[in-house]
């Protein structure tokens, strides 16, 4: 499939400022250090991991609200990374963001028929009357009734802001939606129903998506392809029915083993993740989750792995995934 959304290389360095001035001390938060992945048009991407990890970064910087310090992003061909402006605003059309937390992210001064019809009013020249049946519209798609247009944010419960926020994210008829951890801030009874919606709006709207979560079940539900993040790098990557059933790299495995299941046989059988997220102001040397990986070798500190095929389409970044006796023979170079 034709990838429609392209990532290259992208990096976000965080400079620490200090003093009165807040002049840059040199030092620097290391979000995210060089990452490459595909998300092909009408598919979804998983973006899992840790909090800290920089997934929520990486969301960001997908549609613009943050620039990369280096790196492509295209979508739709068009690097967002070097726009300015009216062509960046242009862009910001075929790209939208739902965000996490369904209350903080609308204005409780406005109605709902203000909130979504406000990215109508700035970006096109429809009349109200074209507005507000737009929003009616919008409102049906995501299963709200019509008569919420004149209502406010606080009159809803947290599943139906929800709904609201991916209304407006959706009123200029974008073709990729980052959706930032859009499920976290709700009822676990609640969360499938937001998933269910938004894969009903995938196939209706033929949309695009990165869909950011650190709960694998959730993203089990609705990714095509899983992206495992740790400390700004990806480390592994595969079809979501390939990493969950076979998992590679230590870190992957450890998130699985944490995943809640509902059977009484394996209660109490969850493994746990040791040790503190190192700092991404001072990062580890060689591969970065060697200071609590399990099966780590004193080489794992000396070399980082790249992200390689160990089956096709399962692409890994662990040196004894790649070669087992890794230390006295090095592969991690290799094609």
């Amino acid at each position: 499939m034709t990838a429609f959304v392209e990532v290259r290389g992208l990096v976000k360095h965080f400079p620490i400022r200090k003093g009165i001035l807040k002049l840059a001390s040199g030092d620097a938060v290391h979000a995210v250090n060089g990452i490459d992945f595909e998300i092909p048009r009408g598919t979804t991407l998983g973006l899992v991991g840790e909090s800290g990890c920089g997934k929520s970064t990486t969301a960001r910087m997908l549609v613009r609200l943050l620039r990369p310090t280096a790196g492509e992003v295209k979508i739709g061909g068009v690097d967002l990374a070097t726009l300015n402006g009216a062509e960046l605003r242009r862009a910001r059309h075929d790209c939208q963001i739902v965000f996490q937390d369904p209350f903080g992210s609308l204005d409780p001064r406005m109605n709902v028929a203000d909130l979504i019809g406000e990215p109508i009013r700035v970006a096109t020249d429809l009349s109200r009357a074209d507005r507000l049946r737009r929003v009616s519209d919008l409102l049906d798609k995501v299963g709200l009734p019509a008569d919420s247009a004149e209502r406010h944010p606080h009159e809803f419960s947290g599943g139906q802001r929800q709904r609201i926020g991916i209304a407006r994210a959706l009123a200029l008829s974008p073709k990729f939606v980052v959706c930032d951890e859009p499920v976290s801030a709700l009822d676990v009874s609640i969360q499938a129903q937001i998933v269910n919606l938004l894969k009903d709006l995938q196939d209706e709207l033929e949309l695009t998506y990165l869909f950011v979560s650190h709960d694998l079940a959730i993203v089990s539900q609705i990714a095509d392809v899983v992206a495992v993040m740790y400390l700004g790098k990806i480390v592994e990557m595969a079809d979501v029915r390939t990493l969950f059933n076979d998992p590679k790299h230590p870190y992957t495995k450890k998130l699985l083993d944490a995943v809640p299941r509902a059977d009484p046989s394996r209660r109490g059988v969850r493994g746990t993740l040791g040790g503190e997220l190192p700092s991404p102001i001072n990062l580890p040397s060689g591969c970065s989750f060697h200071p609590r990986c399990p099966i780590a070798v004193p080489a794992c500190s000396a070399a980082e792995s790249d992200l390689l095929d160990a089956t096709p389409g399962h692409r890994v970044a662990c040196h004894l995934v790649h070669d087992p006796a890794y230390g006295t023979t090095t592969t991690a170079n290799a094609s």
